[in-house]
């Protein structure tokens, strides 16, 4: 019953990810357009070069908003991806994220803790 469930759940959601697939091309090519304003700003020596990143940054950020339904396609992609697990008997657990993580922060808190000791 539990696999029946699952495999339910999972159908739908699979179905509401293909169906968001264009807003989520969307949403990443205005990711792609705000990261390389960005980018660009920063690396920019004359004003109208700022400006034209600025701009181009703001073309970015005004297209994401617009494609607002691939934020329920990014949930969809999320709940299939834990059913996945849940379907391959995995624990899914943000946890287990943290602590494989290669933050350099948290790598310097571990390592502080250790020296303080």
């Amino acid at each position: 019953m539990k696999k029946l469930f699952l495999l339910l759940v999972g159908g739908i959601t699979a179905i509401v990810a293909l169906c968001l697939v264009g807003p989520l091309l969307g949403f990443a090519f205005s990711a792609l357009l705000v990261f390389l304003g960005m980018h660009y700003y920063v690396k920019a020596t004359s004003t109208m070069m700022k400006v034209v990143w600025v701009a181009i940054g703001l073309v970015g950020i005004f297209s994401a908003i617009s494609n607002v339904p691939a934020i329920i396609g990014l949930a969809a992609l999320v709940v299939l991806y834990i059913i996945y697990k849940k379907w391959n008997n995995e624990e899914v657990s943000l946890k287990q994220i943290k602590e494989d993580s290669s933050d350099p922060f948290t790598n310097f808190e571990k390592e502080w803790a250790k020296l303080t000791k």
